[in-house]
């Protein structure tokens, strides 16, 4: 055997050692809540996952800390770390009942063991015994310095003022000195707190004492898209909403959606919505962390072959991401895009998006269509490094809901 095969073998194996699955971070008490806690609170994180190779492994967690735009800091784990620089994650159990085996881990932070000392932009980092990492998932950590006034209304701009939501702001910092404000101040602009379309560049417009004003026309707008689309598996006996079939062998759990079709150029519909998130739940269960099922998921969507990039299933349930997981193959005979994904009981808001590789964006619009009378979640991240700082301080958060735009 070469040595260039036997390297190939040995990466799949760590590779197929573990089947991680359905990873959530939340606060402890709210499933549906962003990964922000205050500093120095009693807040809490509650981080889970699922390993469905169904072997329980001895998993360690850490933390790593990152500036307003998720470069690594330079800081030392000892700088912004209280307690050990790692803990291990002793909370598991068994899946029970399922016809999906796996393990259910989760882990509590801060803990005795880990705490954070500054505030700022983390990722935890969990691996196993021989360092290996299995993945890593984002939170933040508020030292809340500044008041936020945010007004979202219709686009100013009267070709966008049908499609787009605008974001004006202010920030009042009169608890905090900020010498040079186009330097020292970061805003980060979220649209449902996705990453993707995050406005990233923006300056204050004008100064007046202690605050700093964003008042643009066009550099703070966001594409209003559509309402979620979702489906309903939180009962695998009765066919909810959306769900054409159910179907059940001995080894799995197969759920046909209904054929769906691009709403690029219809009216607006009001319609509930998760903001593309979704929670975990079995009607059946007692305890829907372990006895919930894994099932495959059956996307269908009417289209002709799209020239201008793949297609792709999009929400928090993907990460907001686009990978192989989620990309939907067209199918030339029927003229669809499919896909099957393997997901735990639940309730699952979702888009479909193109992956425009000219424009070098996820385009939900053509797809999903644009309107400005969607509710969608806006989050504003304000970062701050003092003249003598060495890392980004997140000293204000503010979230809204466009509503009442009509």
């Amino acid at each position: 055997m070469s040595v260039l095969k036997k390297d190939i073998e040995v990466e799949s194996k760590k590779k197929n050692k573990y089947n991680i699955k359905t990873i959530l971070l939340h606060k402890k008490e709210n499933s549906l809540s962003l990964p922000i806690i205050n500093l120095n609170s009693e807040e809490q994180l509650k981080l889970s996952f699922d390993d469905l190779n169904y072997e329980s492994s001895v998993l360690y967690i850490t933390i790593e800390h990152y500036d307003a735009m998720w470069n690594k800091s330079n800081l030392m784990q000892s700088e912004y770390i209280n307690g050990f620089t790692s803990d291990e994650i002793i909370n598991y159990q068994f899946s029970f009942n399922t016809l999906q085996n796996y393990v259910h881990y989760e882990y509590l932070f801060p803990s005795e063991n880990l705490k954070p000392l500054l505030s700022g932009n983390y990722k935890f980092k969990v691996y196993d015994l021989n360092g290996d990492t299995l993945f890593n998932k984002r939170f933040m950590v508020l030292d809340n310095k500044i008041n936020i006034d945010l007004n979202i209304k219709k686009a100013t701009l009267s070709s966008d003022r049908k499609i787009k939501h605008e974001l004006d702001f202010t920030l009042n910092h009169r608890n905090i000195n900020i010498v040079d404000p186009f330097s020292q101040i970061k805003v980060i602009v979220k649209q449902n707190n996705k990453e993707d379309n995050a406005i990233t560049n923006l300056k204050p417009l004008y100064i007046r004492n202690n605050t700093l004003i964003y008042d643009y026309n066009e550099e703070n707008t966001f594409f209003g898209n559509n309402e979620f689309r979702h489906f309903d598996i939180k009962s695998l006996r009765y066919y909810s909403e959306r769900i054409k079939n159910i179907v059940y062998d001995s080894a799995n759990y197969k759920v046909d959606l209904f054929t769906e079709s691009k709403r690029a150029y219809d009216n607006y519909s009001i319609e509930p919505d998760l903001n593309g998130k979704f929670y975990i739940e079995s009607q059946e269960a007692r305890n829907s962390n372990i006895e919930s099922e894994y099932v495959y998921v059956n996307f269908k969507l009417k289209s002709n072959f799209i020239d201008e990039g793949d297609l792709y299933i999009i929400g928090e349930f993907s990460n907001w991401e686009k990978n192989d997981e989620f990309k939907l193959e067209f199918d030339s005979i029927n003229n669809t895009y499919d896909k099957s994904i393997y997901l735990k009981q639940g309730y699952y808001n979702y888009h479909y998006a193109i992956n425009d590789t000219l424009l070098n964006y996820l385009d939900v619009a053509s797809i999903e269509g644009t309107h400005y009378q969607t509710r969608n979640s806006y989050e504003i991240y304000v970062y701050f490094n003092d003249t003598n700082d060495r890392y980004q301080k997140l000293i204000g958060f503010t979230n809204a809901l466009s509503k009442e735009l009509f």
